[in-house]
């Protein structure tokens, strides 16, 4: 069972799901921008009975709140310190989107807590903020951003379209409702903290940590969506020659950016069998 909980970490406190208690070995998931924990209930609901899953929000998503700074490397030592309130080690570590950058800080960081590491469709030294993307970091970077997040929470339809339509395969079936909860953080009296969290998406961190993971043996996969407008396939092929660790590529034939939200059997699947191999 799913279970949302708040952790009192020494960077404040941080919601996440969980399906187990206690320290110990988990699967960790970490969402990207604009979305959630909840991005992987859908993963979580066909692995969870295999494998201890926590899914955490990051600062200004989900239920944890604002933070004083949401440079790329601050947030991948609050992963830090929301590992080490809950005591997780072994960590199967998986991550989509800006929280794959992250997730590349954390691991250069902190290679003895990981078990494996797996990246879906993220960004990559190199690329992020992505081509598509970077107008809307230069809005935030310029204060325009935020007039249209409060504008984007009065039309939930018209933002599901603009804002998760090409991430999405199939717009019309995603949910209104997970729309909603994963703008709520971002829009309204918050739309300026939501503006600095996009100012902050530059390489800096990302890069200064690259000779670490060019040491990074954890065994890692990547399994990556082909119709992804941001994170194109060949950004997968360039991690998987920077990462020691890495085996292999495994291509999700027309997914894009959000699919493990719209085809979570196509990254359960992979991610059970793979740790099958550790």
């Amino acid at each position: 069972m799913i279970r949302p909980l708040i952790a009192t970490t020494s960077r404040g406190p941080a919601g996440y799901l969980d399906t187990g208690s206690g320290p110990g070995e988990a699967a960790l998931f970490i969402h990207g921008v604009g979305t959630g924990s909840s991005l992987w209930r859908g993963v979580i609901d066909l692995i969870g009975d295999e494998r201890r899953c926590v899914a955490v929000d990051l600062p200004l998503h989900g239920r944890t709140p604002a933070a004083s700074s949401y440079e790329l490397g601050e947030t991948a030592d609050f992963v830090a310190a929301f590992c080490a309130a809950l005591g997780l080690t072994g960590i199967d570590l998986v991550a989509n989107d800006t929280g794959g950058a992250i997730a590349q800080i954390f691991a250069a960081r902190h290679p003895e807590l990981l078990r494996s590491f797996t990246l879906t469709n993220c960004d990559t030294i190199g690329n992020i903020p992505p081509k598509i993307f970077a107008p809307v970091v230069w809005l935030a970077r310029a204060r325009l951003l935020a007039p249209l997040q409060r504008a984007f929470l009065r039309d939930p339809r018209r933002a599901r379209r603009l804002l998760y339509g090409p991430g999405v395969q199939r717009v019309e079936a995603l949910p209104i409702t997970l729309v909603k909860q994963w703008l709520a953080p971002l829009s309204g009296d918050r739309a300026r903290e939501a503006e600095r969290w996009m100012a902050a998406i530059r390489p800096r961190d990302l890069v200064a940590v690259e000779p670490k993971l060019a040491k990074l043996e954890v065994p890692t996969q990547l399994v990556w969506g082909t119709g992804d407008v941001f994170f194109r396939r060949s950004w997968a092929y360039r991690l998987k020659d920077s990462l020691p660790g890495a085996r292999e590529v495994i291509e999700v034939p027309g997914a894009r950016l959000f699919f493990p939200a719209e085809r979570p059997a196509d990254l359960a699947e992979p991610l059970l069998r793979f740790w099958k191999t550790l």
